[in-house]
């Protein structure tokens, strides 16, 4: 992705390619903090059971290693839509 005008909430999808940890290959972000280099967020994970919400992992994306996808609905911070 060039070098663009990110927003909180926005949803990125990190590249196989050149994402520089595989752990997050193809994983979908949300952006929580804009950066020049790039965006910082969170990847949520599932929880163990029906009844417990997953966890979320951070993650530092440079903006090769991403692709804008569109917006958040909810963020893992609000319960109410964005």
């Amino acid at each position: 992705m060039k070098k663009t005008e990110l927003h909180e909430g926005d949803v990125v999808q990190l590249d196989p390619n050149k994402v520089g940890n595989l752990a997050f290959s193809g994983c979908f972000m949300v952006v929580t903090e804009p950066k020049p280099w790039g965006a910082q967020g969170y990847i949520q994970a599932l929880g163990r059971s029906r009844a417990e919400p997953g966890d979320i992992a951070y993650y530092r994306a440079e903006w090769e290693e991403m692709e804008l996808v569109g917006k958040a609905n909810w963020t893992v911070s609000e319960a109410e839509p964005i």
